[in-house]
């Protein structure tokens, strides 16, 4: 899929439970009066060592857990769609957690371009295969909407499991050090690896350093971090097999670029260095997604939120539209766009494939959305007075650049009913609101509201709802399952 090549300018341009409290550790110095004598200050010393001791007990710290096979919850489309062709490819992912105690969130984005190109391309190269943009990058969108990237134009150093959630990236390896082609027990990581970063469904570690591009934004100059996340949910309802977000048709080639929810809600524990202040969390609310194939849509608009008022337990919502190219020669677009929302162990998913999805979007600070999926009925509203800040993406035009922009400090409102039989709203299912509401636009040009639909042809909405489970059968024949699935 192609955006298109007028992309944002950077400044404007550009994605309940009971929490224990953060602990940011400081211990001042006491100062004493020159009269004070060594009885006095045994007292105060002890009480400052039990103090200090108290307070390290307290201090969160992750538990590492090597990703087992088979896991629960498992998506499908977690593992890591590469080819080895040499058309045009991306691959990118993205984690983020909430910490409601500080109105905070961390939202960490790792992308690869066009891996068969473990360099950039020798003139011979660009001359077989015409433009290609290569690479890694890692982005964390951080506390106060601080920012910070490292990429690096080479991927050799890249590694991705072919079936699991689980990549890394080295960029630059510890002196006399191999760098890792595979997940590493946490301490064995530290060792190898001096800038670089590895993922699992249970696992995210790193340090990356700022390169120094994105001057049109507050940026901190490093970050690291590790955590560990106990997933709740992941596309579908608990205790059922998981979902593909865009259907069984996103297992081949077509309609991309494809997008899949790997956790649609977790529980995540740990901590993360971030401008000059080591911050703690535990049972910290946490949500991941990937994206892959030739490029981003034309322009896209993007809801996600974790934490919520107004009920009790996990709720996770998702939500997003995008104007993509259709297969073919022909410059043709259509819209798509899903709503799908996790609650008391239930999955409402709203696509159009078994409805309509409407919204209308402005430029930058309101979205609108609302959908009927013949038994439920939802709406969603999203604003921020937040002016956003400027993210990368992967694009087909100009490769890792600024085309999106993004906050973490929407306020949202979401509303589900049942469906009376005449089509109207009947007994209200959700009812919430939250001040910590991801929003995001990006590609473009956006120049007005853009208020659109999407809805499945009948032929075509009956074909994807039937229950065909495409990872099932290809588990029956192993060698012809396609990477990623």
């Amino acid at each position: 899929m192609v955006m298109e090549a007028k992309l944002w300018d950077p400044p404007l341009c550009s994605p309940t439970l009971p929490l224990l409290p953060s602990f940011k550790l400081s211990f001042p110095l006491t100062r004493l009066a020159a009269h004070t004598s060594l009885s006095d200050t045994v007292p105060i010393i002890q009480a400052k060592q039990k103090q200090k001791e108290q307070t390290l007990s307290v201090n969160v710290k992750p538990t590492y857990s090597p990703t087992p096979p088979n896991r629960d919850l498992r998506t499908p489309h977690s593992g890591y769609h590469f080819d080895g062709t040499t058309r045009k490819f991306f691959e990118g992912w993205y984690f983020k957690v909430s910490i409601p105690e500080r109105r905070q969130s961390f939202c960490f984005m790792f992308s690869v371009e066009s891996p068969s190109f473990r360099k950039p391309l020798t003139p011979l190269e660009l001359a077989q295969y015409g433009p290609r943009f290569t690479g890694v990058g890692a982005q964390i969108l951080g506390a106060d909407d601080k920012y910070i990237c490292q990429y690096s134009p080479e991927s050799q150093f890249f590694w991705g499991s072919r079936h699991e959630l689980m990549l890394g990236n080295t960029f630059l390896p510890n002196q006399n050090s191999k760098p890792p082609n595979k997940e590493l027990p946490p301490q064995e990581f530290n060792n190898r690896v001096l800038e670089g970063f590895q993922v699992t469904p249970f696992w995210n570690q790193g340090f990356i350093r700022d390169d120094g591009r994105s001057n049109y934004v507050e940026t901190v100059k490093t970050a690291r971090w590790e955590y560990s996340t106990r997933p709740v949910y992941g596309w579908g309802d608990v205790g059922s097999t998981q979902k593909s977000t865009a259907g069984w048709l996103a297992a081949f080639p077509v309609f991309e670029p494809h997008w899949q929810i790997c956790m649609a809600g977790g529980l995540s524990t740990g901590w993360i260095e971030w401008d000059g202040e080591r911050i703690e969390f535990d049972n910290a609310l946490s949500y991941s997604e990937k994206n892959w194939g030739g490029g981003f849509p034309r322009k896209w608009f993007w809801i996600q939120c974790n934490v919520f008022e107004g009920a009790s337990g996990e709720i996770a919502l998702t939500a997003a539209g995008g104007l993509r190219q259709i297969p073919g020669v022909s410059e043709t677009f259509e819209n798509a766009a899903l709503i799908g929302i996790h609650y008391d162990g239930n999955f409402y998913e709203f696509v159009p494939w078994n409805g309509a999805v409407n919204w209308e979007i402005s430029t930058w600070g309101y979205w609108f959305m609302s959908a009927d999926n013949g038994r439920y009925v939802v709406e969603l509203e999203a604003t921020t007075e937040d002016p956003g800040t400027t993210l990368r993406a992967p694009t087909a035009e100009s490769g890792l650049s600024p085309a999106c922009k993004d906050t973490c400090f929407g306020t949202l409102k979401l509303q589900i009913w049942e469906r009376r039989y005449d089509g109207s709203k009947g007994k209200i299912i959700l009812d919430v609101s939250s001040n910590m509401a991801a929003v995001e636009v990006g590609g473009g040009p956006w120049f007005n509201t853009w208020k659109g639909r999407a809805s499945t042809p009948a032929a075509l909405s009956g074909a994807l709802q039937l229950p065909i489970d495409v990872e099932g059968i290809f588990n029956l024949a192993p060698l012809f399952k396609p990477p990623g699935l």
